[in-house]
C-alpha cells in the first residue's frame, strides 16, 4: 500500500448546492456526461423530497460514494469516522477485535482469512466459512464496514458466532473473546535442520526482522542449515517496500516487481542489491490462498529468479495497489492506483502464484469439503491485460493420489501441519541429492 497522501478541500456544502453550481459550467461537457449528472440529480431530490421518511444530506451523499466506489472493484472504499480510525490502525499492524479479514458474497459474510494466533484463529474459524449470525442477530445484507463494526469491540469482551462451514451438517456455535490484534510480523524456529521463518505481515521493520531470523536460525545450526522455509500461509500483504526488503534478502540482484498506473511511463521498478544472506541455501516458499498482496511479490519474484521452489496452494491473487488519500476530518479514500508486475511481466492479479509443488493442508479435516476464497472469487475483481479470466475459475483441489492420508491419521503420527512437514521433508531429501555422488564416481574417488 502507498504511504497516504493528503489533497486540500474546500469546507463542506450542500451537495445538492454542488452540483448544481457545476452544472452551467459543465455546458461543453459530453453529451452523455452532462446526461449522467442530471439523472443522479433527479434520482436524489426526488428522493429528499418524497422518500417515505425524511433523508439527511449525509446519508444520501455518503450512500452514493459507496456505490460508486463499489463498482469498481473489491478493495476500493471510503472511509470515515470510526472506519477512518479503523483503517488508519489495520495498517499499523494492531488494532481490536478477532483477527479476521472478511468479504461480502450474495450478501454473506465471508471469511478470507484469520490472523495467526488470534482469538479467531485459535477458535479454528478457517477460509471459506460463513459468519451468519452476531450475538445471535442474523448477519446478511450489510456491508464490508457493517459487518466488520459488529465484530469489533472492547478487547476482553465476549461475542457469539454462529459459522456455517460447507460438509458441516449443523452451524458451528461459538463465543470468542475480542483482543487487540497486534501482529508479531516474525517467527521461527529450527525443525531437523531446517530453518523456519514465518512471516505473518509485511509491517514496520518486517525486512530486518527478517534478515536477524535467518542470522538466529544460523547461529543455532552452527552454519549447518539444511535450508529454509519462508511460510506466508494466511498472510494478507502489507507494506510495499518491507517486500522489496525481503526478497532482496535471498536475491543477488534483478528486478523484484514493479508497478503500474493508467498513464503510459508511470511504472515505478524495484530491484535487488548484490549479496544472498543465505549464500544460495535451498529455499522453499510456502503460500496457500490467504497469501495475497506482498505475499505474492516474494514468492513470485524467487520462483521466477529460480531462487526458490513455490509450495503449497495456489495463493490469493491479489495484485492491485491501494492509494490512501486523507481527505481531512477522519476521512479517507481506499483507492485502487496501480497493479503489481512480476520481474516477467506477468500481473498476478486474480490468477495468483501457481506453486511449483502442490501441497494440500491434509491436517485440515476439512480440507477437502471446505472452500478458498480467492481473488478471482470476488465481484468485480480486475483482470490484468492478457489474463485468461475463464482460466481463473478452474478447479485447483483435483483429488491427488499422493495425498490420501486423513487428518486423524496425520495426528496419530503427530503431524498437525502437513503443509510444513511435507516442506521440511522436501529438503531434507534436497540435501541427500545434493550429497550423493555423481553417477560412476565414489567417494574414495
Amino acid at each position: 500500500m502507498k504511504p497516504a497522501r493528503s489533497l486540500r478541500l474546500t469546507a463542506a456544502l450542500p451537495a445538492a448546492f454542488l452540483l448544481s453550481a457545476a452544472l452551467p459550467s459543465m455546458a461543453s461537457a459530453a453529451p452523455t456526461q452532462f446526461e449522467e449528472l442530471e439523472t443522479f440529480m433527479n434520482i436524489y431530490e426526488r428522493v429528499k423530497n418524497d422518500y417515505v421518511t425524511k433523508v439527511d444530506d449525509h446519508t444520501l451523499i455518503k450512500g452514493a460514494i459507496d456505490g460508486m466506489l463499489n463498482a469498481l472493484d473489491p478493495h476500493s472504499s471510503y472511509a470515515e469516522q470510526a472506519d477512518f480510525e479503523d483503517l488508519n490502525t489495520i495498517s499499523t499492524g494492531k488494532y481490536g477485535g478477532i483477527g479476521v479479514l472478511t468479504t461480502v458474497e450474495d450478501g454473506a459474510m465471508k471469511v478470507i482469512s484469520t490472523t495467526e494466533d488470534g482469538p479467531a484463529w485459535r477458535a479454528g474459524i478457517k477460509s471459506g466459512d460463513y459468519i451468519t449470525r452476531v450475538e445471535g442477530k442474523l448477519v446478511y445484507g450489510l456491508n464490508l464496514d457493517e459487518g466488520n463494526e459488529r465484530l469489533r469491540g472492547t478487547p476482553g469482551s465476549p461475542v457469539k458466532l454462529s459459522i456455517f462451514r460447507r460438509g458441516r451438517p449443523k452451524p458451528i456455535d461459538m463465543t470468542i473473546v475480542r483482543a487487540v490484534i497486534d501482529v508479531k510480523p516474525v517467527k521461527w524456529e529450527v525443525k531437523d535442520g531446517v530453518g523456519i521463518v514465518n512471516l505473518n505481515r509485511f509491517t514496520g521493520n518486517s525486512g530486518g526482522e527478517v534478515a536477524e531470523a535467518l542470522a538466529a536460525i544460523d547461529k543455532q545450526t552452527k552454519g549447518q542449515t539444511i535450508g529454509y522455509v519462508l511460510d506466508l500461509r494466511s498472510n494478507g500483504g502489507g507494506v510495499l517496500q518491507q517486500a522489496v526488503d525481503i526478497a532482496d534478502l535471498f536475491l543477488n540482484g534483478g528486478e523484484i516487481v514493479s508497478q503500474r498506473g493508467r498513464e503510459a511511463g508511470s511504472a515505478q521498478h524495484y530491484y535487488a542489491k548484490p549479496g544472498d544472506v543465505t549464500n544460495g541455501s535451498p529455499l522453499l516458499v510456502l503460500v496457500d490462498a490467504g497469501s495475497a498482496s506482498a505475499s505474492e511479490i516474494v514468492a513470485g519474484a524467487l520462483q521466477e529468479h529460480r531462487r526458490a521452489l513455490v509450495v503449497g496452494e495456489r495463493s490469493f491473487g491479489k495484485g492491485s495497489v491501494q492509494s490512501i488519500y486523507n481527505l481531512g476530518s477522519k476521512k479517507a479514500l481506499r483507492l485502487t492506483t496501480e497493479l503489481y508486475y512480476l520481474p516477467s511481466g506477468r500481473s498476478v492479479q486474480a490468477g495468483g502464484i501457481e506453486p511449483d509443488i502442490v501441497i494440500p493442508q491434509l491436517s485440515d479435516e476439512d480440507y477437502r469439503d471446505r472452500p478458498e476464497v480467492r481473488e478471482a472469487d470476488l465481484r468485480r475483481h480486475l483482470i490484468a491485460e492478457g489474463a485468461d479470466d475463464e482460466k481463473l475459475y478452474e478447479d485447483d483441489d483435483a483429488k491427488d493420489p499422493r495425498f490420501a492420508t486423513t487428518a486423524a491419521e496425520l495426528l496419530k503420527r503427530g503431524i498437525k501441519d502437513f503443509q510444513l512437514d511435507y516442506s521440511i521433508n522436501t529438503l531434507k531429501r534436497i540435501e541427500t541429492a545434493l550429497k550423493r555422488p555423481a553417477p560412476g564416481k565414489s567417494d574414495q574417488g
